[in-house]
């Protein structure tokens, strides 16, 4: 069989409810493209019947392929594998498969990448969430652009089309902590974005919990800005520059008036000042040992318990970082 021209790559957990809204989208969108596209579903390990229904759907449809993992390890690491196995010999469209990314707008992405554009990213223009979600996601994007030492582009996610060759050079970044979207603008190249709507869920509530995101914050703040180390050396100096005011000032009430503070007032203040810049530091530098922790390991990103291939069930020992192409 002759390769794909496009692959999507869409990781689920636990969608078995928007599952046959996803796949009628997708249906229609591949009906009507006369472009080779596959499909490829990674199951991150859901405990509802979302495994299943995939199963069904490849062993009946050679577009789509699937790959279960052994575990549940999260979307970037589920995108991370889905992006592993596509067999795109043009380009990879990656979306969520919740719906809030609709699939047809891949045509003007395509038109983009026919262009000359390796990288086609779609930029939130609004978005349907609580007004608390929506400030935080907005504060967020524009701070990570102020300090991070790369251009990621404000209010955009891993929703994108990314030609072969940027795959290929995300295939073989080994590194634990991933942040997609950070990654795809470090590699470089012609990039766009295209503004769009983002849609409500089309069923149940998001798989991300609050720790999760602050989870993917810190990855993309740490992974691609310089500044949380910087501010321990600038806390310290703000830290010592109030210290040597607040020496100056008791020398001159000493030798002016002949009084000095007293009491625990001074004390409390200076050893809360301190602690607090100390276990700040210690947080930030913790963060970045306990990044170091975890890829010195080197253990494997991901592990596949199964495929399916061209309606072929494969089981597989082990696929991870290490043998990507």
């Amino acid at each position: 069989m002759s390769l794909p021209q496009i692959s999507y790559v869409i990781p689920l957990y636990n969608e078995n409810k928007a599952f046959p809204f996803l796949i009628d989208r997708l249906n229609e969108v591949m009906n009507k493209s006369d472009i080779d596209i596959e499909v490829v579903l990674v199951d991150d390990g859901s405990k509802d019947t979302t495994a299943d229904l995939m199963q069904q759907l490849a062993l009946q449809d050679q577009r789509y392929q699937c790959v279960f993992l052994s575990r549940n390890y999260g979307h970037q690491i589920a995108l991370s594998a889905g992006l592993s196995v596509v067999n795109a010999t043009e380009a990879v469209m990656v979306m969520d498969g919740d719906l809030q990314d609709p699939p047809e707008l891949f045509f003007d992405f395509y038109n983009y990448y026919k262009q000359g554009y390796d990288v086609v990213y779609a930029i939130r223009k609004k978005r349907k969430e609580s007004i608390l979600k929506k400030a935080a996601y907005s504060i967020f994007y524009r701070m990570l652009k102020k300090i991070s030492y790369i251009e990621i582009p404000i209010d955009s996610g891993d929703f994108s089309l990314m030609s072969r060759r940027v795959v290929d050079i995300l295939n073989k970044m080994p590194e634990e902590s991933r942040y997609i979207r950070g990654m795809r603008s470090w590699v470089g190249f012609k990039q766009i974005g295209i503004e769009y709507e983002r849609r409500g869920r089309t069923a149940d509530e998001s798989k991300y919990s609050i720790s999760m995101l602050f989870r993917l914050a810190f990855n993309g703040i740490f992974n691609f800005s310089e500044f949380p180390i910087r501010f321990i050396t600038r806390m310290g100096l703000v830290a010592i520059t109030l210290s040597l005011i607040y020496l100056a000032i008791t020398i001159i009430k000493k030798a002016v008036w002949g009084t000095v503070p007293e009491g625990f007032t001074a004390l409390l203040f200076a050893i809360i000042l301190f602690s607090g810049v100390q276990l700040i530091s210690l947080g930030v530098i913790g963060e970045y040992v306990l990044r170091i922790f975890h890829q010195v390991k080197s253990r494997p990103l991901f592990i596949i318990k199964d495929q399916i291939i061209n309606k072929q069930y494969v089981q597989r020992k082990e696929r991870s970082s290490s043998s990507l192409p």
